[in-house]
């Protein structure tokens, strides 16, 4: 995909193909500079509407929540919050919330859409919290961007207290070149099957992994 095509796809912004071409890398490379540009480390104007919207990924969110079942008393921790409206919907059980991205602009984001929430840039691989902190943990939509799954989980289950809850979301591969997982993004991320998803949160260590898949949306739950 080039830039020509890459505006009529995901609706670049001028800022963004400034930033593309402030960023003088070869062509070959565009296509990863897309994909963290829209999707893995959202920026720009185009972003902050996309992920500020109040129904970017409410499937996801609602069935997460769902899974989790927060209530006064849960401290949960978002990996990857993006704009902030899983925290947000979270603090609004009565649990404490707090969240972590890669993004600078998410982190901004989030801290203005979840203000009761504490939000922190970091990596998922290398989570700045002690063990125990936690008894709840989200992953919304992130998990495909992932370069090492297992680390990133089994940094979530080392700072979960024992039998805490893991709610995860992610797109199956046979969402494929569907809006869903676009080309390039899904070329350039990591689609698990069902048995194979499963198979990564057992390696970091959890236990009662279940996965359930509706019409290509995974929904990954376990304890630590």
């Amino acid at each position: 995909m080039n830039l020509d095509e890459a505006q009529k796809a995901f609706r670049l912004g001028e800022d963004d193909i400034a930033a593309w071409h402030a960023a003088g890398r070869p062509a070959d490379d565009f296509e990863e500079w897309l994909v963290d540009r829209v999707a893995r480390r959202p920026t720009g104007a185009r972003a902050r509407d996309v992920y500020g919207g109040d129904d970017v990924h409410d499937f996801a969110r609602r069935a997460i929540l769902d899974a989790l079942d927060l209530g006064p008393g849960d401290r949960l921790l978002e990996v990857g919050c993006g704009g902030g409206l899983l925290l947000r919907a979270a603090l609004g059980t009565g649990a404490s919330a707090t969240g972590i991205d890669h993004s600078e602009e998410m982190v901004g984001l989030a801290r203005e859409r979840a203000p009761g929430a504490s939000i922190l840039l970091a990596s998922a691989d290398a989570l700045p919290f002690a063990d125990d902190a936690f008894t709840a943990a989200a992953m919304s939509i992130v998990f495909m961007f992932l370069p090492d799954p297992v680390a990133a989980l089994s940094e979530c289950r080392r700072v979960l207290t024992p039998e805490a809850r893991l709610a995860l979301y992610t797109t199956s591969p046979e969402l494929r070149g569907t809006p869903a997982a676009p080309e390039p993004m899904a070329s350039h991320t990591h689609l698990y099957e069902d048995d194979a998803l499963a198979a990564l949160a057992i390696a970091a260590g959890f236990t009662e992994v279940h996965v359930e898949n509706e019409r290509g949306g995974q929904l990954l739950t376990a304890r630590s």
